[in-house]
């Protein structure tokens, strides 16, 4: 089969997914504990990706200096502590990823 024909069909698939639901919420009422709790939708999904990646080497746990991700994950998160900068955040932790396996 055609892989153009394969990502025009997927796009649009999701698309469809994404705009029904973008057009269901502005048709019907949600509740407010619904929207409350669809605001931690995003957090979790994100340090479910993230979290194994820092915390993980080998198959095993790594809380140690040498775990190098771990190092410039704690620098990202204070970068975003002080700075509430998305782009500067993650520029701040790859520079440091890079720094310390340079090092």
């Amino acid at each position: 089969m055609n892989i153009w024909l394969i990502m025009i069909a997927g796009g649009l698939i999701t698309f469809g997914m994404r705009f029904s639901l973008i057009y269901l919420f502005g048709r019907f009422e949600v509740p407010e504990t619904m929207r409350r709790a669809l605001h931690y939708v995003p957090p979790a999904v994100l340090s479910a990706i993230i979290f194994p990646e820092l915390f993980f080497q080998n198959g095993s746990i790594a809380l140690t200096l040498a775990n190098t991700r771990l190092i410039a994950g704690l620098a990202a998160i204070l970068v975003a502590w002080f700075s509430k900068s998305t782009l500067l955040t993650i520029i701040a932790g790859m520079v440091v990823l890079l720094l310390l396996q340079l090092l």
